[in-house]
């Protein structure tokens, strides 16, 4: 792929900034006037801020006030509150926004430490680093000023569709490149299985494999290849439009299975001849690799949950919600109009959305889980897509489709889109930050120059107000401290990817994540593990080095700021330690996920009849309680029926474990080869009820922190997995 612009800017003035940075650093260190002055006359007025970045002589022994009464009012709020209302959002984000700007006007005026070229270099470098975090975040909490919920606007669409009024032709395309084919088959059942009769199903091969052919054939839906792969996804989906005829395109990754109601809450909102585009969450029905491999499925959510449950709304609400590449319909003719999806970068749903957004008709976002894919198998992996998308979005300092020059979008939207170019570039941020506290012990610098009462006066109250709202806002999706455990995780292979990304912006294609692989084995991600372990040790021996330092001290004026090293250290000590605690992946022996579902069965037993009800179900069989009188019956390796009386389904197979418990009897029942009508009622009751998939709700940030210190103690890998009793990966099952 070959870059559009023939100048690349973005690269120039990264190079220029820095090596404008390079030639004012190495003057300083040379001695070379009139740098040296400079920074004496900006160090003289650090020295002597201005009064109002003091801490005032009579808040003396009231030093906690302000933290106490924002607090008091935040918790206030909230507790009448319970759900972000247009007016308790005005008033914490109100409080915020202040504590943020006074914090970097104090950060700005009083802190930075300009005594010597080596100091300098590091406090404004840590300063313009932190600039960048601030200024994302107080984008961030500008647009949560405004959100936009339109779950009542889509109950009012839907009746024209309902009804049969309104039912415009739509085409499904399901793009695929070499995923298994048990994961496309239950994407077309789920696909066939949407209450709307107008519809026609596409499955966009680009690997051109016979039995995927094969496979549309015998479940009845159209298939589409082409000679080449190029441009990827978006040149896949573009080939599709040539040979499709649909009002309506709707496009569903191939993991992807949407619930029976899918269309009928979204094609109504089409009858506005203004709207181009509608975006529903990506929503997953397995947990990531990060949640797994710590043991917090049940815990932790995707961090996807964060930026479709808060950040999308917000879009929404200044007209650009981002197009995430799957579970969204779109109108043909503004799509065929503007070009089709755009090839030039890895991310071309975004430039996409950006694209058509930018001839002034709308796209527009729907906050309702209709549709659940695959996460990630393994964190390699999972890193591996953040990557791509990290690459892919900062390659829009290098096409056409930049959100901040091409002509056509307002400033609100420039702002929306810029907000979300920054959350990658902040990563170089947060790497930098990781590295911080060792320039205490190692460097003998003091990149922020602040005494203790300065840190409870001007950060305190900015950091615990900012730490109670965090989840608030973000509706209990997601802690700050379980943010910053991913972070820590992601930042250095994303900054990198930054770095390259900006120098040479097109030298990596597009790579599909895997998914739906199994394994039984224990992996450590060595590779992943080699910048973290680095920086853990090195982690320690600037704690063990600042803390020694602390104790023999002579200078009162640099204690404060070892105090900061020290605390600094043993945060990034925990981070960094449940980070390659993430870099274990933990044993899947099955590829089939499974569910808690409630379902009424009849039991049969050879000649012995009763009832009972599942647990758990997933595609390849099920948990049953059976009735006490059963027991005798029971053994492994025994041929079952169950028939799921609410489905009116019957299904066969044989008991692979029993439990007596309590003497309550449950089995795991795995079924035997099934035929294609009972798979599809299978599938579908798994995956495609509406309503099924729900928001879930983080634990608070005391009880997260708990979480990560018991996970220190008591690793997943060691304390919950034994590998001699782990099954070896079960094989698919036969559906035809």
């Amino acid at each position: 792929m070959k870059p559009v612009c023939c100048l690349p800017l973005a690269t120039l003035v990264m190079l220029g900034g820095v090596s404008l940075f390079g030639a004012i650093a190495a003057c300083w260190f040379a001695g070379v006037e009139p740098i040296p002055s400079i920074f004496a006359q900006l160090q003289i007025w650090q020295d002597r801020p201005y009064w109002l970045l003091e801490v005032p002589p009579e808040m003396d022994g009231y030093i906690l006030a302000p933290t106490v009464v924002l607090l008091s009012i935040a918790i206030a709020v909230m507790k009448l509150s319970p759900q972000p209302r247009p007016w308790s959002r005005v008033v914490i984000v109100g409080i915020l926004l202040a504590l943020a700007f006074r914090y970097l006007v104090w950060r700005s005026l009083s802190t930075l430490n300009l005594t010597d070229p080596l100091n300098g270099v590091f406090s404004l470098g840590l300063f313009f680093l932190e600039l960048l975090i601030a200024t994302t975040n107080i984008i961030q909490l500008f647009l949560n000023l405004r959100t936009k919920d339109r779950r009542r606007e889509a109950d009012r669409m839907s009746r024209a569709v309902l009804n049969g009024t309104f039912l415009p032709s739509v085409d499904i395309l399901i793009p695929s490149y070499n995923e298994p084919a048990f994961i496309l088959e239950r994407t077309i059942i789920g696909c066939q299985a949407l209450e709307y009769a107008n519809k026609k199903i596409y499955l966009l091969d680009d690997t051109r494999r016979p039995e995927i052919k094969q496979l549309a054939a015998e479940l009845g839906c159209y298939y589409i290849t082409r000679p080449n792969n190029l441009h990827a996804k978006a040149g896949n989906l573009n080939h599709a439009l040539l040979g499709t005829t649909g009002e309506l395109i709707v496009v569903f990754d191939a993991d992807f299975i949407p619930t029976k109601n899918f269309l009928t809450r979204t094609v109504g909102f089409f009858q506005n001849p203004h709207i181009a585009l509608l975006q529903t969450p990506q929503n997953f029905y397995n947990s990531d690799p990060i949640a797994r491999n710590l043991g917090l499925e049940k815990i932790l959510a995707p961090e996807e949950e964060v930026f479709h449950r808060q950040k999308q709304p917000q879009k929404d609400a200044v007209d650009s919600p981002f197009c995430t590449g799957t579970s969204f319909v779109v109108r043909r003719r503004v799509l065929e109009e503007t070009g089709g999806f755009v090839t030039e970068s890895l991310s071309e749903d975004l430039f996409t959305g950006i694209r058509i957004n930018a001839t002034g008709d709308r796209a527009i976002y729907l906050n309702e889980k209709l549709s659940a894919g695959l996460a990630a198998d393994n964190i390699s992996d999972h890193i591996r897509q953040r990557i791509r998308w990290a690459r892919g979005t900062t390659q829009a300092f290098f096409i056409p489709y930049n959100p901040l020059t091409i002509r056509g979008l307002n400033w609100r939207q420039r702002l929306s889109y810029l907000e979300g170019l920054m959350y990658w570039l902040s990563n170089v941020s947060r790497a930098v930050f990781m590295f911080m506290p060792i320039a205490y012990a190692f460097f003998d610098v003091i990149p922020v120059q602040a005494d203790f009462q300065e840190f409870l006066y001007f950060i305190l109250p900015y950091a615990i107000v900012q730490l109670s709202a965090f989840s608030w806002l973000n509706y209990r999706s997601r802690p700050a401290v379980l943010s910053d455990l991913y972070s820590s995780v992601l930042c250095f292979p994303i900054a990198l990817t930054i770095l390259q990304a900006l120098l040479k912006p097109f030298s990596s294609g597009f790579n599909v994540t895997p998914k739906g692989t199994s394994t039984n084995r224990v992996i450590f991600n060595w590779d992943l593990s080699v910048p973290l372990f680095t920086l853990l040790i090195a982690t320690i021996l600037s704690f063990w080095d600042n803390t020694m330092t602390l104790i023999t001290a002579a200078d009162s004026s640099s204690v404060e700021g070892l105090i900061f090293g020290c605390i600094w250290s043993v945060y990034n000590g925990i981070l960094l330690s449940i980070a390659l605690l993430i870099l274990i992946d933990v044993p899947q022996p099955d590829r089939y996920e499974w569910y808690d579902l409630h379902k009424a069965v009849k039991v049969r037993l050879g000649e012995t009849f009763n009832s009972g009800i599942t647990t758990r179900v997933s595609e390849a069989g099920a948990e049953v309680i059976l009735q006490e009188k059963l027991v005798s019956y029971l053994r492994k390796e025994r041929p079952i029926t169950l028939t799921i009386t609410e489905e009116s389904l019957q299904l066969s197979g044989q008991i692979t474990q029993i439990d007596l418990t309590d003497n309550v009897p449950r089995i795991r029942v795995e079924f035997f080869p099934m035929s294609l009508p009972e798979k599809r009622q299978l599938l579908e009751m798994v995956y495609c009820r509406p309503g099924q998939w729900k928001n879930p709700r983080c634990p608070g940030e005391w009880r997260s922190l708990l979480i990560l210190i018991n996970i220190l103690f008591k690793p997943r890998v060691f304390w919950k997995i034994n590998p001699d009793k782990i099954p070896a990966p079960q094989r698919p099952l036969v559906t035809h």
